[in-house]
């Protein structure tokens, strides 16, 4: 239970932006550095989002939002490892200096069903599916209530 007299830190979260696999984050659990890093619009548009999806019955669960340089470069090795290259890895895992998980301007979501009904009604708070072959990730791409635009193929054709 929650010291409700206690004196906040001020402290700013630490930490490279992971979240263990067996932890689950929900879009309010902002004390976690991967959220308290994310852009502020963004951090609201998602939290307006997942409370009305609970009222469809749907929760959302953070797999990943901000991330620092290292930690990103470090899911970059891995995808070259996993990939057999940098040029199929980058399908789905972008540079430090290209990725908006670094800049705190995307968020990846689950599960399946989170996804799904953020990709159909997502656009009401301005959020949107940013690539084709990654259901899970979103970024504010669009005003609340605009049109979003189609997803791009992968992450090697980002801006």
């Amino acid at each position: 239970m929650p010291n409700e007299d206690a004196e906040p830190t001020g402290a700013e979260p630490t930490g490279d932006g992971s979240i263990g696999h067996n932890q689950s984050l929900t879009p309010f659990d902002t004390d976690h550095i991967a959220l308290g890093k994310l852009d502020p619009a963004l951090l609201r548009a998602v939290q307006q989002a997942a409370t009305d999806a609970r009222a469809d019955g749907i929760e959302f669960f953070v797999t990943s939002g901000w991330r620092s340089k290292e930690y990103q470069q470090r899911l970059l090795e891995e995808g070259i490892e996993r990939y057999g290259s940098l040029e199929e890895a980058r399908k789905f895992v972008n540079t430090p200096e290209k990725s908006t998980h670094v800049s705190g301007k995307a968020i990846d979501l689950g599960p399946t069903d989170a996804d799904d009904w953020l990709i159909r009604h997502g656009s009401r708070y301005g959020l949107c599916q940013t690539y084709a072959n990654e259901m899970w990730h979103f970024e504010l791409m669009t005003t609340p209530g605009g049109e979003c635009p189609a997803p791009l193929a992968d992450a090697t054709v980002a801006p």
